[in-house]
């Protein structure tokens, strides 16, 4: 038992230490190569092709290749095409173009993004052979993913590789380590002689039924609203930060030349309030959690457009960072959790991948280019640095407001009354 679970903690680090690699410090490496106004479009296709492939690559793991095959397959494609992004940086230098690099980077994502899913499909067989409970046994597994995450985002930062084109290349080698990794683990079963399905039943459409009610309507649209939130710091943080190092004041501060290091205390707080979830909701239920999950995206906005990367501005910074993993984890499992408990058991694992699409798919992709569209607008053509700054904070105030005018509308119109647990 120790063996398998062994073995999953290293499947799952690898997996998220492949996208740690890139995640948060992309958008340096797009700002010093003259795409900055691009950073929006880097991110949202992770949105783009979430809101299909998982879907897709899961009926293809059920019924033709084995799930722990599928993933390797998935990794050593993401893998090569990661590289190839990483060699057109390598080739053409500053000089690389938006056609030269994104649809390499864009190819690589569409195969990287099912293998979360896929990753968990595994997980569940070989908990299940081995006769394990998987609610008890898997979070701590899961757990080193968010461990694999982390580290990658310390190689890059203090290799100085979150600057470059090197980044995708130590993605690409995670990648490639994992997809030979997947090939010797348990085998998951295939069902070739499934019985047919209709198209709406084949890919889970009977779950939008949901929208219906009234209650699960309201809370699916503000799932994609809060979901909008999702990818705006993980695109635009490490830039802003990177940004300070134009001005000699701040140039040489551990926060800017360390940027990417200060953001992943954002994962280290959201591996930690994971357990606090249990407790939050038996006390206060799915709608006080999920208000504190907007108050705490407006104080992550708002701590990031009032700080600096000195003196009490610093203490800001690091306030943004650890109010991540309530905004993050009190929305995204509460949220999911929520779900599993209010749909019928038939359309339980559709109704998760319609809360998926509407804050990972949709959310974050239209949160993408909005976010976009806002840093744009404050900060290009900006060349005196005070201004400059200034308008990043303005860009920050209003995804700030943004994330609490939407949790006072949420307050108001999500009914649900919690009755909480006796002990």
């Amino acid at each position: 038992m120790k063996a398998i679970k062994f073995r999953l903690i290293v499947m799952n680090f690898l997996i998220f230490a492949v996208w740690g690699a890139y995640l948060c410090s992309l958008g340096i490496y797009l700002g010093r190569i003259g795409m900055g106004a691009n950073i929006g479009k880097f991110f949202a296709i992770q949105g783009i092709v979430s809101l299909f492939m998982p879907a897709l690559m899961g009926i293809v793991a059920d019924r033709w290749i084995p799930a722990q095959k599928l993933l390797g397959i998935c990794h050593f494609l993401a893998a090569v095409f990661m590289a190839l992004a990483g060699y057109m940086g390598m080739k053409y230098g500053t000089a690389v173009s938006f056609g030269q690099l994104f649809p390499f980077y864009a190819i690589s994502v569409a195969f990287f993004m099912p293998t979360i899913a896929l990753g968990n499909s595994v997980s569940y067989n070989a908990l299940n052979q081995a006769g394990l409970d998987t609610v008890k046994a898997f979070p701590p597994i899961r757990v080193f993913g968010t461990i694999g995450f982390i580290l990658s985002m310390w190689i890059v930062n203090f290799t100085g590789y979150k600057n470059g084109y090197e980044q995708l290349f130590v993605s690409a080698a995670w990648g490639i380590i994992l997809a030979i990794y997947s090939f010797t683990l348990p085998d998951c079963p295939v069902n070739k002689n499934v019985e047919s399905k209709s198209f709406v039943d084949t890919f889970g459409l009977r779950a939008f039924s949901l929208f219906k009610d009234a209650k699960m309507c309201v809370f699916f649209i503000f799932s994609f609203l809060l979901g909008m939130c999702l990818q705006v710091t993980n695109g635009f943080a490490t830039p802003f930060l990177d940004a300070f190092g134009q001005s000699p004041e701040y140039a040489n501060a551990f926060a800017v030349k360390n940027n990417v290091f200060l953001s992943s205390i954002s994962q280290v707080s959201e591996t930690l309030c994971i357990l606090l979830i249990p407790f939050f909701l038996k006390k206060f239920g799915i709608k006080k959690v999920m208000l504190i999950a907007f108050v705490a995206w407006a104080l992550r906005f708002f701590f990031l457009g009032a700080g600096s990367p000195t003196g009490f501005g610093l203490v800001l910074f690091i306030l943004s960072m650890i109010v991540y993993g309530v905004a993050f984890d009190f929305f995204n499992i509460s949220g999911s959790l929520f779900v599993d408990q209010n749909t019928d058991e038939k359309i339980r694992s559709s109704a998760q991948g319609v809360f998926m699409m509407m804050t990972n798919g949709l959310g974050a992709t239209i949160g993408s280019f909005c976010a976009q569209a806002v840093v744009n607008h404050f900060t290009l053509g900006k060349t005196n640095f005070d201004e400059l700054m200034a308008g990043w904070s303005s860009a920050w105030y209003v995804f700030a407001a943004f994330a609490l005018v939407v949790g006072i509308l949420f307050a108001i119109l999500f009914k649900y009354k919690h009755v909480p647990e006796k002990a």
